[in-house]
C-alpha cells in the first residue's frame, strides 16, 4: 500500500535529519534536488565517513582539501539552501573541517555568501593574505559594511538628531531661540488673569525654553572605545559601521578606539568603515585599564561627553583601576555605557564580577543588538535611564 502523500512528506523530512546512516528504517529514497542535497549535507556533517546511498553508489563524506571542491561544494548549497542557512554552514565548514586557510584564496573568497562572521574570520586572517587575495577580501568586506550602513545609518541618524535636539533645550535661550510654544506650556501654572477683562489673561514666563543653534557646533563628544579581542569579532564590525555613521554628524564628534593589549586610535579612517575593520587585529589579550586611561585622557568636555566600552570585560590588566576608571569617568559627568557585546549573537559569555562593579557604580553591562543601539546612545547623550534590554532573569 502506497504512502499518504503526509506521510510521504514526514519520511522524507526525517531521512534529510538522519542521514544515510541512520535512515535505514525510514525506507525513504532520495533523488533529484533531495539526493543533491543529502550529498552537500554530508560532505560536511558526515566528514570522514563513507555512507551508501539508496541509490547503491558509495558517496564518501567530506570536502577534500583543495579549493576547487570547496568551492564546488560552496556553489551547491547556494543553488539548495535560503542564504541564512548558507552562512551557518559555511561558518560550520570553517570550524569542523578547517577550511580558514582557504580563505586566502581568490576563487574561494568570491564563492562565499558574505555576513559578519565571514567578516571576522577574514580580518583575523588579514597579515597572513596574500596580495592577489586582499582586493577580494576588501570586496567581500565592503559588501557587507554596505548592507549594515544601509539597514542602520537612517534610522540612527534620525533617533540621535531627535535626542541631540532634545539634549540641547537652553534655559535662558536668546530671544530669536526661545521655543514659545513649549515655554507656554511650561509655564501655564503661572497664568494670571487681567483684571476687568473677564476670560482674559497672561502667563508669565518664569522659565523660558528654546533649543540650541542646531548647525552651529559640536553638541557632544563621543568615545567608542571596542575590545577587539577574537571573541568579540561581530562587535568589531558593528561598531566600526556604527562608529563611520556617528562621524557623519556634525554635531558629534565621535572618536574610535579599539584595543586588546596595545590601543589603536582609528578616528582618522571613519571616513571608510572598511579602513577601519582593516585597521583591527582581532586575537590577543585585553588590557581594558590601559584602553580607558587612553580614553580619560581625550576627555575635554565631561558633562557632554559619551563613552561607550564595547567589550565582555575580561579584564588582563590592572582590574581594581579598570573599575577606578570607570568611576572617575562618572564622577566627572561623563555618560558611561558597557555593552558585553553589539551584535545579534545573543547572550555573550563575560566577566560578571566587573559587570557587577560596574552596574554598582550605575553603568549597568549589558549585550545589545545593532537595531537597539541607536536608542541606548539616545538615552546617553540626554542623559536619562539606558533602556536596558529585559532577558528574562
Amino acid at each position: 500500500m502506497e504512502a499518504a502523500p503526509a506521510d510521504d512528506e514526514r519520511l522524507r523530512r526525517w531521512r534529510m535529519v538522519l542521514g544515510a546512516e541512520g535512515a535505514e528504517g525510514t525506507g525513504r529514497t532520495l533523488t533529484g534536488r533531495d539526493e543533491a542535497m543529502d550529498g552537500a549535507l554530508t560532505a560536511l556533517y558526515d566528514e570522514g565517513r563513507k555512507p551508501a546511498g539508496r541509490s547503491g553508489a558509495e558517496r564518501a563524506g567530506g570536502l577534500g582539501a583543495s579549493a576547487p571542491s570547496v568551492v564546488r561544494w560552496l556553489g551547491d548549497i547556494r543553488a539548495y539552501f535560503p542564504a541564512s542557512v548558507v552562512q551557518v554552514m559555511q561558518r560550520d565548514a570553517m570550524d569542523r573541517l578547517g577550511l580558514s586557510e582557504l580563505l586566502l584564496e581568490p576563487e574561494m573568497l568570491e564563492s562565499l555568501e558574505p555576513d559578519v562572521h565571514l567578516v571576522g574570520t577574514l580580518l583575523s586572517l588579514a597579515k597572513a593574505m596574500p596580495e592577489t587575495t586582499k582586493e577580494t577580501a576588501r570586496a567581500v568586506v565592503r559588501r557587507v559594511v554596505e548592507d549594515l550602513e544601509r539597514r542602520l545609518a537612517t534610522r540612527t541618524r534620525a533617533t540621535l538628531t531627535g535626542a541631540l535636539d532634545r539634549s540641547s533645550r537652553a534655559g535662558r535661550p536668546r530671544p530669536r531661540d526661545i521655543d514659545w510654544d513649549r515655554t507656554i506650556r511650561a509655564n501655564l501654572r503661572n497664568y494670571v488673569p487681567l483684571p476687568g477683562r473677564e476670560g482674559a489673561g497672561t502667563v508669565v514666563p518664569e522659565r523660558l525654553v528654546g533649543y540650541g543653534r542646531a548647525d552651529r557646533s559640536v553638541k557632544k563628544d563621543v568615545i567608542l572605545c571596542v575590545d577587539q579581542s577574537g571573541s568579540m569579532a561581530a562587535s568589531v564590525v558593528h561598531a566600526a559601521v556604527f562608529g563611520a555613521v556617528l562621524a557623519s554628524m556634525r554635531t558629534l564628534e565621535t572618536r574610535l578606539v579599539v584595543f586588546d593589549t596595545a590601543v589603536a586610535d582609528l578616528t582618522g579612517q571613519l571616513h571608510d568603515p572598511v579602513d577601519v575593520l582593516f585597521g583591527t587585529q582581532l586575537g590577543g589579550g585585553t588590557d581594558i585599564n590601559r584602553a580607558l586611561a587612553y580614553c580619560q585622557s581625550k576627555i575635554t568636555r565631561p558633562a557632554d561627553t559619551v563613552v561607550v566600552l564595547v567589550s565582555d570585560l575580561r579584564e588582563g590588566g590592572i582590574r581594581e583601576e579598570m573599575v577606578e576608571r570607570a568611576a572617575a569617568m562618572k564622577a566627572s559627568g561623563v555618560q558611561f555605557v558597557t555593552l558585553l557585546a553589539l551584535s545579534d549573537e545573543g547572550a555573550p559569555s563575560y566577566d560578571r564580577e566587573h559587570a557587577a562593579a560596574l552596574a554598582a557604580l550605575g553603568a549597568p553591562a549589558f549585550a545589545c543588538t545593532p537595531d537597539h543601539f541607536p536608542e541606548v546612545m539616545a538615552a546617553a547623550i540626554e542623559n536619562r535611564p539606558l533602556p536596558v534590554p529585559d532577558t528574562g532573569r
